[in-house]
């Protein structure tokens, strides 16, 4: 089955590898960066559907890696997540998708494929044999 691989930024390493089990359990091919220093040279190396990205972040936060992201890749979507209920106007700008972590993974799911859908040449499939939907 062919499947959109998706990239996730998370600084903490238990919730990357939470949530590359869970969304790769419903299907997808998933990508994980511990930094957004990691996730803009993965960025330059392959291409994927869609970016997750966890709002809060030490380091390189949130607003700029979208904002690095929208410079470098425009079409590329980028899938806000957070435990906050609000978020500030500035980030919420230059993401496509604003996801409360409350909400997971119900919500996360239909919003990968959308923003697959709309832009489907920005992102690589891959090959996920055997895998059970």
């Amino acid at each position: 089955m062919d499947s959109p691989t998706v990239l996730y930024i998370d600084d903490l390493p238990q919730a990357l590898e939470l949530r590359k089990t869970a969304l790769e359990s419903q299907g997808y091919c998933v990508k994980i960066a511990s930094s957004g220093y990691t996730a803009m040279k993965m960025l330059e190396e392959t291409s994927v559907a869609a970016v997750l990205l966890e709002y809060k972040q030490e380091g390189m936060d949130a607003e700029a890696v979208a904002c690095h992201i929208k410079q470098r890749f425009p079409n590329l979507p980028i899938i806000l997540l957070s435990a906050y209920s609000e978020m500030p106007e500035r980030i919420l700008w230059l993401v496509d998708e604003y996801v409360m972590k409350s909400e997971l993974p119900e919500r996360l799911a239909p919003i990968i494929e959308r923003a697959y859908r709309l832009a489907p040449r920005s992102g690589e499939r891959c090959q996920r044999s055997g895998a059970s939907a």
